[in-house]
């Protein structure tokens, strides 16, 4: 598939949403699979946005990219905000999700579902981009 290349700007959400359930669907993906996906890449890109660019106060894009093999659905997602790796993020929720209710933060678990959702999750920081990867098997 093409690439998507967005402004880094909540207006851009629904088309990156448009972009992964295209990619999803021309994969073969179930709706289970697909809805799990589009909730992760959206996660990760809100998060993107409101912390790497707009409190930042910097301009940027997202870049997708997605990629059908005969095993899986990737998708790409890069940016140039500061360096930030999710999966730091995620251990620090999934350390805090069997603690009782009144002992967790309020919120803060959209990483954890995010990476949850999908059958791998990768970051790599190359130059000055940031570079998530969503996996997603083709069953």
């Amino acid at each position: 598939m093409e690439q998507l290349t967005v402004p880094g700007t909540l207006d851009s959400l629904s088309k990156i949403s448009k972009y992964v359930l295209s990619a999803a669907s021309a994969a073969g993906l179930d709706k289970k699979a697909s809805y799990r996906l589009r909730l992760a890449v959206d996660e990760i890109a809100t998060n993107v946005i409101s912390y790497g660019y707009e409190d930042a106060k910097i301009q940027g894009n997202l870049d997708l990219q997605a990629k059908i093999d005969d095993s899986s659905l990737t998708i790409l997602m890069e940016d140039n905000a500061a360096a930030f790796d999710p999966t730091t993020k995620f251990m620090l929720e999934e350390e805090s999700i069997n603690l009782p209710m009144e002992q967790r933060a309020i919120g803060g678990l959209g990483v954890y579902l995010a990476i949850q959702g999908v059958d791998r999750f990768m970051y790599e920081r190359i130059g000055d981009r940031n570079r998530n990867i969503f996996v997603v098997n083709r069953h």
